[in-house]
């Protein structure tokens, strides 16, 4: 992946319009067309403009598709988080958690707890939501930090 290509799609997502969707997909497919057939960096982009627009559905195939072709680590991390989060929104919420809870990324920090709170919480799993999004709170507390995590192993136990 060139720096040029990656700095124009840096440049396209700082002026990202949700409100413009044609002209979105357009300005991204001129961008994935500069890639070779198959790039995944590409298709997680392509994946990506999809997803930011609501069109989930249309995001899948392209994220599993840059999965399968292979990612540096952190760029898979962040794409295996929008895929699962992409997921969540479409009602796939057993895949969403087992990507979630398979994901070691300590580049992302919490972000990944916080969305398996969410998908936990969709399939009904409110105690293991909670205690998910407080295990995740409680190293960042200065103070009751440790009191919080032990409410937090309660609320499961």
């Amino acid at each position: 992946m060139t720096d040029d290509w990656q700095t124009r799609v840096d440049e396209f997502w700082a002026r990202f319009d949700d409100s413009d969707a044609p002209r979105m997909l357009a300005a991204m497919r001129v961008l994935v067309d500069e890639r070779p057939p198959g790039d995944a960096h590409a298709l997680a982009e392509w994946g990506g403009v999809h997803d930011a627009l609501g069109l989930e559905e249309d995001a899948v195939g392209p994220y599993r598709r840059a999965l399968e072709i292979g990612l540096e680590p952190i760029a898979a991390h962040q794409v295996t988080l929008q895929l699962a989060s992409t997921l969540r929104n479409l009602g796939r919420f057993d895949e969403a958690i087992e990507l979630l809870q398979n994901l070691d990324a300590p580049e992302l920090g919490d972000a990944p707890a916080a969305f398996l709170a969410l998908a936990l919480h969709s399939v009904g799993r409110a105690d293991a939501a909670l205690q998910t999004a407080l295990t995740a709170l409680s190293v960042h507390l200065p103070r009751y930090g440790r009191a919080l995590a032990a409410y937090a192993a309660d609320l499961t136990d």
